[in-house]
Formats: structure tokens, sequence, C-alpha cells
């Protein structure tokens, strides 16, 4: 499978090089684009401050021209948090896509948008600070009603990203399940 792997509001760090590295070891082709052309942060605060000060259409405008060459081939599309924001932007707007992986994350998701039975699993804490219940109810539903087969996973106790092992939200037993049930998922597709 071909997957677009988009990282956190902490940017390219090595989670997001492990994580490739996971999948590329079973099989997959992987690409991480940097959208923060080599900033990374230590704080979710300092992250989101540059996300606001980069702007979303220029964060969306990096994330289509990092996908566009590799499109045509039927891309899977995931990410981290911000980067499954990102992934999900693009997966509802690719009908070449062929599957969407979201790890701690989600996104707003357009009225017209529109899609034919797109395989979607999602994986998050429970709670999560930036993923309510309600939130995540109300996407569920819009997400069914766009056409996508969704598939959610909670973890309950685990961090916000709770598959990084250098932050504080790291949850080795959620982790594991989360990547054996992800790595699943993408063996169907």
């Amino acid at each position: 499978m071909n997957i677009m792997l988009f990282h956190s509001t902490y940017g390219l760090r090595p989670a997001v090089h492990e994580a490739a590295d996971r999948l590329r070891a079973a099989g997959h082709t992987v690409w991480t684009p940097d959208l923060f052309e080599g900033r990374t942060f230590d704080t979710v605060e300092e992250g989101m401050a540059f996300q606001d000060e980069l702007g979303k259409d220029e964060l969306l405008k990096r994330a289509v021209l990092a996908a566009a060459p590799y499109s045509e081939r039927g891309l899977v599309y995931a990410g981290f948090s911000l980067g499954a924001a990102t992934a999900q932007t693009l997966a509802l707007g690719d009908e070449k896509a062929r599957g969407l992986l979201l790890l701690h994350g989600t996104s707003d998701i357009a009225e017209n948008a529109s899609v034919d039975e797109l395989p979607v699993q999602l994986h998050v804490a429970e709670p999560d600070p930036f993923e309510s219940d309600d939130w995540l109810s109300a996407w569920y539903l819009q997400m069914g009603r766009a056409g996508a087969d969704v598939e959610v996973y909670r973890y309950a106790g685990a961090g916000h990203l709770f598959t990084d092992p250098s932050l504080d939200d790291y949850d080795a037993e959620a982790a594991e399940s989360a990547w054996r049930t992800a790595l699943g998922f993408l063996e169907t597709l």
C-alpha cells in the first residue's frame, strides 16, 4: 500500500519516522512530508502558534503539493493529530484514495463531501482533550453520511498522542494495540 503519513503539530519528529519504518517493515511504501519545513516543537502550544502563523490554507497547500505526485497510485492517507486532520481533508477530496488512517485526530467535514465507501479507521484516546465525545459522535455520523466506512477505536486512560514514545502522553499498551489494529486494517485495503 502507498501511504502518505502526516506529522502532528510537533512537526516531523523521530516518532513519525519510527511509525513510517514500522509501516515499511509491514511491506508498505510510506512518504512523510515535512509540512513545517524542518521546524519541530517541544509543546503543543508552540506548534499551534506556528500553525496559526502559517495559516490553514498554506498548510493544506503544502499537504496537497506533497501528495500530488503520488495520488494517481491510490494513496492511503494517514496522520497524527493535526496530520490526521490534514489526511482526512485530502482523502475526502481524492477520488483515488484507498483508505484513511487517523491517529489521534479528526477534522471538520465539508457539507458536500462524498466518498464511495472509503475505509476509515480512527484511533483516539478516551477521553481526549482535543476530540470530545460529542464531537466524535457528530463526526462519525457525518463521515457515514459522506459515504465512508468508519471504524473507531478508543483507548481509555491514554494521553492524546499516545503512540509517541517521546511524549508524556505515551501509553505503550495502547500504542501497540493501535498499531496492531492499524496494520490489520491496512492489510485489508
